[in-house]
């Protein structure tokens, strides 16, 4: 497998473009062979370089079907944003009996949604490990460019220059993926699904023609937290599990939420949210994620200035749900690898190690079976958005050597 997993990332060097690809025609001077194989599995794919150069990037839309028991919920979209924040107000109100009067039982919700997916090699074909892919997860108002967002910064790259492939995606609701009901259709449950299928994709040779043996998980805050959900429904779909920004001490999430303010996103950012329904929620001015995902002075202010000018969207579904799938995944029984910043607000109440180091206590927490390869690691002086934080590269360092070291 391997000579042919370098043939086609050699093929694919030779004529890295961000234009549509005809994959019915091959250009001798592009491609070794036929470029329809390398761009299996997407619609009007593109290639890219990562940030930093070190990896060349296959990207398109990919067609998921897929089925979840979502939460019925009686909610309508927020005509104005006046009821928009009565709403959210009396959800974190002490007493609140808010989501016992909008929960109406459990509904079944099946469809296919174009999902935007990513599939990074390493531009270096002799470092390639060709059987290992890792499978990374935003979480809520970020997109694929959370692993991806500048040179120094960027996961993938770094990951690149290890040997590894990294596959990432828009979630449902996300970036340029598909943009249905935010209420009762994007919702943590279905997320789960769709990031099953996409495994089921990836071992089985549904992207580039490449079948990857193993398969690790990485999340970001609400993509942990599907993460958890899918180790507790699908514990085989991994082999191990990098948990970022999430511990079981959620008691900074309503400070965090707070903060960000959140708006209707059509009217906080007309320009790029137009014709997006009320449902989509975002945060209206740049002191929002300056609040809750990061923290001074441990980041450049320009990369605040990044996310922001990519800032994405939360769906009111999600905001309902996220937390809804957490529990004791006690079938996983592979390694997991905590990571978090030192003082992430969302999922450490603004410090990791009181009262407890609550990084080091997320395997005894939710994964008690995990296997004695599992570790954790702390970013000094980091915020929520990990990778947005100095303490990124040897984050990202450390998550890759907790990968080899289990055999990866």
């Amino acid at each position: 497998m391997r000579s042919t997993f370098c043939s086609m990332i050699v093929a694919l060097a030779s004529g890295v473009i961000a234009a549509p690809l005809d994959s019915t025609a091959a250009s001798p001077a592009s491609f070794v062979g036929s470029p329809a194989e390398y761009l299996k599995g997407f619609k009007n794919p593109t290639i890219s370089s990562s940030e930093g150069g070190h990896a060349i990037c296959l990207e398109g839309l990919v067609d998921i079907t897929a089925s979840a028991e979502n939460v019925r919920l009686n909610l309508t979209e927020p005509a104005n944003q006046m009821e928009l924040t009565n709403f959210l107000v009396e959800g974190v109100a002490t007493n609140s009996t808010i989501r016992k009067q909008i929960v109406a039982g459990k509904a079944t919700v099946s469809g296919t949604w174009s999902i935007h997916s990513r599939l990074c090699f390493p531009s270096a074909t002799s470092i390639i490990n060709a059987t290992t892919v890792q499978f990374l997860i935003h979480g809520l108002g970020a997109d694929t460019r959370y692993w991806d967002n500048a040179p120094g910064y960027s996961f993938v790259d770094y990951a690149a220059q290890q040997g590894y492939t990294t596959f990432s995606y828009d979630r449902l609701g996300s970036g340029l993926s598909d943009h249905p009901d935010p209420i009762n259709v994007v919702q943590q449950f279905l997320h789960i699904e769709i990031a099953h299928e996409l495994i089921q994709l990836l071992r089985t040779g549904g992207f580039a023609g490449q079948s990857f043996k193993h398969v690790i998980n990485v999340g970001h805050s609400a993509g942990s937290v599907l993460m958890n959900g899918l180790a507790i429904k699908y514990p085989k779909d991994m082999d191990a599990a990098v948990l970022t920004g999430y511990t079981a001490n959620l008691n900074g999430q309503e400070a965090g939420f707070a903060g960000l303010d959140l708006t209707i996103a059509n009217l906080a950012t007309p320009t790029r949210f137009a014709g997006i329904s009320n449902g989509y929620l975002t945060a209206p001015v740049i002191q929002g994620p300056q609040w809750a995902f990061f923290r001074s002075p441990g980041y450049d202010p320009a990369l605040l200035n990044l996310l922001w000018e990519t800032k994405g969207t939360i769906t009111l579904g999600e905001y309902i749900t996220s937390n809804s799938v957490i529990g004791v995944a006690t079938n996983f029984t592979g390694p997991i690898d905590a990571v978090s910043g030192e003082y992430d607000l969302l999922n450490c109440a603004g410090n990791c190690y009181l009262p407890r180091n609550w990084v080091a206590g997320l395997k005894e927490d939710l994964f008690p079976n995990a296997s004695n390869g599992s570790d954790w690691y702390v970013g000094p002086g980091s915020g929520h958005f990990l990778t947005y934080h100095y303490a990124a590269a040897n984050a990202t360092a450390h998550i890759q050597d907790f990968i080899r070291k289990n055999g990866f």
